[in-house]
């Protein structure tokens, strides 16, 4: 009986082992079971949230960088107004800063035009009362030969080769010699033969005359290199079309050594038309001539050194003008 109650005892104890033992398995098995899903579904909030995050964080910087965007295009914009308004900010300056040369140099511009009026009018000398009288005096203020009687003066240079080469000293000479006649005027332009400005950002408009734009038309003219057809003709036409005025007084001075048209009475039949006289016979625009004897040599005497010198004495003639044609380019 002890034997047998051992041996029972003995299987119970076995069994009571191997089912603790699948207890504990089984126990293990639920708590993986349950903790695994817990932990898996954590992680892919987690993911989720940092999505989201990165998400924003990227329409954020988009929008950011659009801001950048519209930010440069208006700063952009606001440069080039600002260029614009420097621009015309720095021409201002320069024309108050020419107004005011000319104030401190009033003084001695009114003496210089004083003497060149004295000049102009030709005043009496003692041994010209005697022989004309003390009641005489000259119909026209004139200098050799040429009317200064215009408020207003326009050049129109032929820059061809040939005047380039052979006579432009004696051009730059000559324009500082008349613009020295005329003192003060109340406007002024120079372009070339074809109608070609020397100034385009003035074209249609009168320069002010001051000391600092005389300068600069000198310095300009000296190294002044333009295309020419080497006929005055478009320039003189230019001249006219756009600045005549029958209320104004201006002078054309042409500067020129040839003549390339075909025509010279077409050109002043032309001329006619549009500069017409006023009923005491005056011209409201007059036209001068000056020649370049860069064709003088007989041996290269040209045809149309011939023509230019027909063409400018009968415009001159005809628009209440003077031809003077240079002896030399001396």
């Amino acid at each position: 009986m002890r034997k047998r109650r051992e041996g029972n005892e003995l299987s119970l104890a076995f069994l009571d082992v191997i089912c603790c033992g699948f207890g504990a398995i089984i126990l293990l098995l639920m708590i993986t079971k349950i903790s695994l899903p817990e932990i898996l579904e954590v992680t892919l909030e987690e993911i989720a949230a940092m999505i989201a995050k990165r998400q924003d964080e990227i329409e954020k910087i988009i929008g950011e960088t659009e801001v950048l965007e519209r930010t440069r295009i208006e700063t952009e914009s606001n440069l080039e107004d600002e260029l614009i308004q420097l621009a015309k900010l720095q021409e201002e300056l320069f024309e108050l800063t020419s107004r005011h040369e000319s104030v401190l140099n009033l003084t001695v511009a009114q003496e210089s035009q004083r003497a060149d009026l004295t000049r102009a009018q030709q005043s009496l000398t003692e041994e010209m009362i005697r022989l004309l009288g003390p009641e005489f005096q000259r119909r026209n203020n004139t200098i050799g030969g040429i009317a200064v009687d215009s408020e207003y003066i326009i050049f129109v240079i032929d820059t061809s080769g040939s005047m380039q080469t052979f006579a432009w000293p004696s051009v730059v000479k000559k324009l500082q010699e008349v613009l020295e006649i005329y003192p003060v005027v109340k406007g002024m332009q120079v372009m070339n033969d074809m109608g070609d400005y020397m100034f385009p950002q003035f074209r249609g408009e009168w320069l002010e005359d001051t000391m600092v734009r005389r300068r600069q038309i000198m310095q300009r003219l000296r190294t002044w290199r333009i295309q020419s057809n080497s006929s005055p003709v478009e320039g003189i036409r230019e001249a006219i079309d756009t600045y005549y005025d029958p209320n104004k007084k201006v002078s054309i001075y042409v500067f020129g050594d040839d003549f390339q048209g075909e025509s010279v009475e077409y050109v002043v039949d032309q001329v006619d038309l549009v500069n017409r006289k006023d009923m005491e016979g005056d011209c409201r625009m007059r036209i001068h001539g000056v020649g370049f004897p860069v064709y003088m040599d007989p041996t290269r005497m040209q045809w149309q050194t011939l023509q230019y010198t027909l063409l400018m004495r009968q415009l001159t003639v005809r628009n209440c003008g003077t031809f003077v044609g240079l002896a030399s380019l001396d």
